[in-house]
């Protein structure tokens, strides 16, 4: 990983080339498998039933490990390496999707693959870097980023809408579009690596870029 001004740092390579229209169009269905594959690592549950004329669904979900590594920083000072590789690699994994999903890359999501999408963490040393208390009041701390994030994310859906039409005339994705949703995810990962995956202690930046 390059030198990082950040102890999250995530990129997507632009696709400077034409792209599948036919799996752009239909894109919506198109992921609806591998974001079944992403319910089951992740722990997704659901739950159906009809009570009183309504129909009812119930829907949880686990896999991402935050109590565990909160703990363990808490108590033991430690941040246990093969946790620390698990929620990096299911956020990999749930960021290529994503990223596929909202049309920045063409190409399946796979698996065990970056591909086009690039997230990395810097592994704490927890007696070192981490506070042990500060895990307990994080995704607290991060309320702000919440609010800004919930205008940011609507902001892309109409971003990514443009963008589909685009490309179903011009082939490409517009580079200015696309740097803005890459930005969008960028803060969405940093807040996840501070509130929930718990990798550092300094508080993410309120901004797009790198």
């Amino acid at each position: 990983m390059q030198q990082a001004t950040y102890p999250v740092q995530f990129s997507v390579d632009y696709p400077d080339r034409t792209v599948n229209r036919l799996t752009t169009a239909f894109r919506i269905f198109v992921a609806i498998p591998i974001v079944i594959v992403l319910g089951t690592v992740s722990g997704s549950t659901w739950a159906s039933g009809y009570r009183h004329g309504t129909t009812y669904t119930i829907s949880g979900a686990g896999g991402l490990l935050f109590f565990g590594p909160l703990l363990m920083i808490l108590f033991r000072r430690k941040y246990p390496r093969w946790w620390f590789d698990w929620n990096l690699e299911l956020q990999r994994f749930t960021n290529r999707i994503l990223a596929y999903i909202l049309l920045m890359d063409d190409r399946y999501p796979a698996t065990d693959q970056q591909q086009a999408v690039h997230l990395d963490y810097v592994y704490p040393d927890a007696a070192r870097d981490l506070n042990r208390g500060l895990p307990l009041v994080k995704w607290l701390l991060a309320i702000p980023h919440y609010i800004v994030l919930f205008f940011l994310w609507i902001a892309a859906i109409v971003v990514v809408i443009i963008a589909w039409f685009a490309i179903l005339f011009t082939g490409r994705y517009p580079r200015g579009m696309f740097d803005f949703v890459e930005g969008v995810i960028r803060w969405r990962a940093r807040v996840a690596g501070y509130a929930f995956v718990l990798v550092t202690d300094r508080y993410p930046p309120f901004s797009l870029s790198p």
